[in-house]
């Protein structure tokens, strides 16, 4: 990164990733399910994630390795997207049953940890069936809350922004290390001037995004238990996002709409869109250009607020078979030949073992790895922003209440009142 004032040029990397991974629900006890233990001393254990075919082919596999290892423990799968995952999961939570192991991520920690779904893995650590060793840039803390370890991380990535290499070199801009707000949007509307099009697809609804945003500014979004931001600091960040639309700066979200499930970006609507760095094999599926992964802006020319997330592996508390859970979820994070079959779906892979087993050999995850290890280079890498129970909530609140500010339903003051509303509902419950 720059240091000081000071902004270093960079080579833009190829764009890179895996398929999507980036971003609940009472309290229980009792067994997982259907997962239990047979006449010959076999025990069944429910393993339950989201994603696509991509995902679950990988996974499947890992599974058969663990069972060759473990003969007496076997994996009854249990898989599907995102928004069907968590509306199953809250259902089997709320009546006991949850999977005896799942997927993850740091969103959702503190709600089901207030509910007692959770299983704190650090007895099981301490027990000697589970090893917290070797986790990779500190991201083993992604999992923590109030001491407790309550997740392990599968996989590491970032906020970057991808870019349409081809818009940003004919329209004659440069994305910069160490560069700052000001000069992204300069060459967004040098971009728009030249080539007619918007710079960016719409960033203000990525709750993330203006995290680091807060986090440049010596705020964050969340704190332990409340938002950590005012709503005046809100309504001047959706205030000049809709300033941005007006002028074209910004695509218009109607033609965003129309689009979807494509990208603006890869749909050639805009030149740039900010999102996690491993889900940026999308626009080379989806575009006709060629893309690459840029730095995040910042206020002073090095500070970018970025921090690693994680999607990560989780127990049910209430489990007939703690120490199994642990066994597996311990094999899932540092066998080797796990991390070789799973790639960088789920990110950066969270320990030394299965980083160092897995070499990519494609243009994209090569990107993914050289951008992630660049910023840890620059030394901007910081915690994680805690986030309280009904963040999941609150992030889907944001990207709908910015959607209506950017499409002029509502005005950017009024966004932001709704948004502490909407914010003080989720944390009550």
């Amino acid at each position: 990164m720059g240091t000081g004032g000071t902004v270093e040029r960079r080579t833009i990397l190829k764009a890179a990733g895996a398929t999507a991974a980036t971003l609940g629900l009472a309290a229980t006890t009792g067994c997982g399910g259907d997962s239990g233990s047979s006449g010959d001393g076999a025990v069944t254990l429910r393993y339950a994630w989201w994603g696509g075919e991509p995902r679950t082919i990988a996974i499947k596999k890992t599974i058969a390795l663990f069972e060759k290892k473990y003969p007496k423990i076997k994996i009854k799968p249990e898989f599907t997207d995102y928004q069907a995952f968590w509306e199953k999961f809250q259902t089997q939570a709320s009546g006991g049953n949850p999977p005896d192991v799942f997927q993850n991520a740091v969103g959702f920690l503190r709600k089901y940890d207030k509910r007692g779904v959770l299983l704190d893995l650090k007895s099981q650590a301490d027990s000697g069936n589970l090893s917290l060793d070797n986790f990779r840039n500190g991201v083993l803390a992604n999992g923590q809350v109030d001491g407790k370890q309550l997740g392990i991380p599968v996989g590491a990535n970032t906020m970057a922004l991808v870019i349409d290499l081809k818009a940003f070199k004919k329209a004659g801009v440069e994305a910069k290390m160490g560069w700052t707000w000001d000069e992204y949007f300069a060459a967004l509307q040098t971009i728009q001037d030249k080539l007619k099009i918007a710079g960016d697809t719409g960033y203000h609804g990525i709750m993330y995004l203006y995290d680091l945003y807060l986090r440049q500014n010596g705020k964050a979004f969340f704190t332990d238990s409340d938002l950590g931001f005012t709503e005046d600091d809100l309504t001047q960040w959706w205030t000049d996002a809709y300033k941005r639309v007006k002028s074209g700066l910004v695509a218009d979200p109607k033609k965003i709409e129309q689009v979807q499930p494509k990208s603006g970006l890869s749909a050639g609507l805009a030149a740039s869109e900010f999102t996690w760095d491993n889900f940026s094999i999308r626009y080379e599926g989806e575009g006709e250009s060629d893309y690459g992964l840029a730095p995040i802006p910042t206020m002073d020319g090095k500070h970018t607020g970025q921090y690693l997330g994680s999607l990560m592996l989780s127990g049910f508390s209430g489990t007939k078979h703690p120490k199994e859970v642990a066994q597996f979820i311990s094999f899932m994070v540092h066998d080797p030949e796990v991390g070789k079959i799973m790639g960088y779906d789920r990110g950066i892979l969270a320990t030394t073992e299965q980083y160092d087993a897995f070499t990519p050999t494609d243009p994209t995850n090569k990107g993914v790895k050289a951008y992630e290890e660049e910023v840890a280079k620059g030394g901007v890498l910081g915690k994680i922003t805690p986030h309280p129970s009904g963040a999941d909530v609150i992030e889907a609140a944001f990207l709908r209440i910015g959607g209506e500010v950017s499409q002029g339903k509502t005005k950017p003051a009024d966004a932001s009142k709704a948004l502490f509303s909407e914010a003080k509902a989720a944390f009550a419950g």
